[in-house]
């Protein structure tokens, strides 16, 4: 039994960072193998871009739930790549939208046959593993009503009141 498993929830951190990595890398395995140079941190920028048209870097990160600064990081790369662009807002000139390249919507629609086959094997292994969204769903809750920060620091508090 590895450390991560053998540690239990102590570890949480850490085994979904391994899980997340597992994940990643398979996925990468799969794009190279369809001949596609792309980074899994792509996906949900490019996506939320093929779905709802135009965003801005906060829109995204509110729609990912995800930081300002990770989305700005796949932005860059995406730029980079020629697969989005940015668009100035004509309402305000602070703001700028993101927006699918003519290169970028090719890459989505090249890319469908990939992420449907994705989709119909994580849709089988999260049955196998007896609904593991769930679990995360409730995760996420958790956290949500309570960070791990506040418990964290409620606990060290506890500690020195023992003290």
């Amino acid at each position: 039994m590895d450390y991560t498993s053998r540690m239990g929830g102590k570890a949480l951190g850490a085994r979904l960072r391994r899980l997340s990595e597992t994940i990643d890398r398979d996925a990468t395995r799969a794009y190279a193998t369809a001949g596609t140079r792309f980074e899994q941190r792509w996906f949900g920028t490019l996506n939320q871009l093929a779905i709802n048209g135009p965003m801005t870097v906060s829109e995204l990160a509110a729609a990912l739930r995800i930081t300002h600064v990770s989305v700005s990081q796949a932005r860059q790369s995406l730029e980079k790549n020629g697969l989005i662009a940015s668009q100035d807002d004509d309402a305000d000139a602070r703001r700028r939208y993101l927006a699918l390249t003519g290169a970028g919507t090719r890459l989505i629609r090249r890319l469908q046959p990939l992420w449907r086959a994705m989709e119909a094997a994580a849709l089988e292994v999260n049955a196998e593993a007896d609904d593991a969204i769930a679990a995360l769903d409730r995760l996420d809750e958790a956290l949500a009503r309570r960070s791990l920060f506040d418990r964290i620091m409620q606990r060290l508090g506890n500690e020195e009141t023992n003290s």
